[in-house]
């Protein structure tokens, strides 16, 4: 039996997770979570196979979250479920230490086959993201300039490329300003840019932000 925690901070997804899932004879949802505060509480009070992760949700999540979940459970399979399309965040998410990464659109054709692969002791990612992986692995391989930041730098790229202001910026990720603005200088410097117009522009041409269009 694959004991598996549902982590999505909207309760129609978790319903509908479950339903899935549950539908499944091999499958146990264990328990469910709704922000990373109880993500980490069920990492460290119970016992299971997978964890099923938004990459988005209220306190800390994403990255951060990741890592913190290995760091307590290093076994711990994690699949990343996310509305983010694979090339904003799952080659990040892979290197942080998840076993898979799926993006919502694709969840119900892929979830229980990925869940399996994961558990297994396996990988689930797309050819695309396993090429990347492996091209970023290369020696002196020349990648896109976002490539070259931090997590927490492509954090702050990202909301800032969102139009999110530094000031909310700072309260979002529960950091002083001062600090949001550094990241920020950095991250024009990284990317050889001098204004929020040209990371914006970037973002759009390498469609590394939600547009809303198709």
């Amino acid at each position: 039996m694959i004991r598996i925690i549902v982590a999505d901070d909207h309760t129609i997804v978790r319903e509908g997770l479950k339903q899935l899932l549950g539908a499944q004879t091999d499958f146990t949802v264990a328990g469910e979570a709704q922000d990373g505060h109880d993500v980490i509480r069920l990492v460290r009070e119970m016992e299971f196979e997978v964890l099923l992760l938004d990459m988005s949700m209220p306190g800390r999540s994403g990255i951060e979250l990741i890592k913190q979940v290995r760091n307590e459970k290093p076994r711990l399979r994690i699949l990343v479920l996310s509305m983010h399309e694979e090339r904003q965040y799952a080659v990040r998410a892979i290197k942080a230490g998840a076993a898979g990464y799926l993006t919502k659109e694709s969840a119900s054709a892929q979830l229980v086959t990925a869940i399996r692969k994961v558990a297994s002791g396996g990988a689930y990612i797309s050819s695309a993201v396993a090429e990347q992986i492996a091209l970023d692995a290369m020696p002196q391989t020349d990648g896109p300039l976002h490539t070259t930041l931090s997590d927490r730098e492509y954090q702050v790229f990202q909301l800032i490329a969102g139009g999110v202001t530094v000031t909310d910026i700072a309260a979002q990720l529960n950091l002083s300003v001062k600090t949001v603005s550094t990241h920020k200088a950095r991250l024009l410097q990284k990317m050889n840019m001098s204004s929020q117009s040209e990371l914006i522009r970037y973002a759009i041409s390498h469609k590394l932000i939600d547009t809303g269009e198709t």
